[in-house]
């Protein structure tokens, strides 16, 4: 399953948002705004890597708190020219680590903002973790329908159009210079990300 490693925050107030500083960023960023979260709406990113375009539409009524983050680390260029760094064929294309080895983060947590309904259609996009309340800048884009417990926070989905981008990095499969285990491996080729804007 997609993981990061972290460690757990208090869960956050019905109003705010609360992130709690967790080892050490791989990145240096501040921590995202806590107070007046858009809990409303939707806002679209596209994620510029080498195969393409990949447009994400992420809704705030889902996950407010992980959409704040994602959005604040997007605006402190977090993501830029990082790779995703683990492939699972069939499964998922898993980002957000700087530092492409799985264990990276932007150096805080934060609590979950599930309902237990959640599904993971193809073209998800979710937020990987370590287990409850351990969220921080590694997501997910699901390949496929997937069967996954409703432990990940649901950020939006993948425009159809842009899934035929994660379908040819998917295509080109795993990178022979990297191990691969049960869990996955490198791709092979187009997922390095260049940048993330807002569109």
């Amino acid at each position: 399953m997609p993981t990061i490693a972290t460690s757990t925050p208090t869960p956050t107030a019905a109003d705010d948002c609360l992130y709690v500083p967790s080892g050490q960023a791989a990145k240096p960023v501040n921590l995202p705004p806590t107070t007046d979260v858009p809990k409303t709406g939707t806002v679209t990113y596209t994620m510029h890597l080498t195969a393409g375009d990949v447009v994400m539409t992420l809704d705030r009524a889902k996950a407010p708190c992980a959409v704040n983050s994602f959005a604040s680390l997007v605006s402190q260029t977090y993501y830029d020219n990082t790779d995703c760094h683990r492939l699972a064929q069939g499964f998922v294309l898993q980002c957000g680590d700087p530092t492409a080895t799985g264990t990276g983060g932007p150096g805080y947590s934060y609590a979950d903002e599930l309902t237990g309904k959640e599904t993971y259609p193809r073209g998800t996009v979710a937020m990987a973790n370590a287990g409850p309340n351990t969220n921080g800048s590694q997501f997910f884009i699901v390949l496929a329908d997937a069967q996954l417990p409703a432990a990940y926070d649901v950020l939006g989905s993948v425009s159809a159009d842009s899934m035929a981008v994660v379908d040819a990095i998917a295509a080109k499969g795993y990178d022979p210079n990297h191990p691969v285990d049960q869990n996955g491996g490198w791709p092979a080729w187009g997922a390095h990300i260049n940048s993330i804007t807002a569109s």
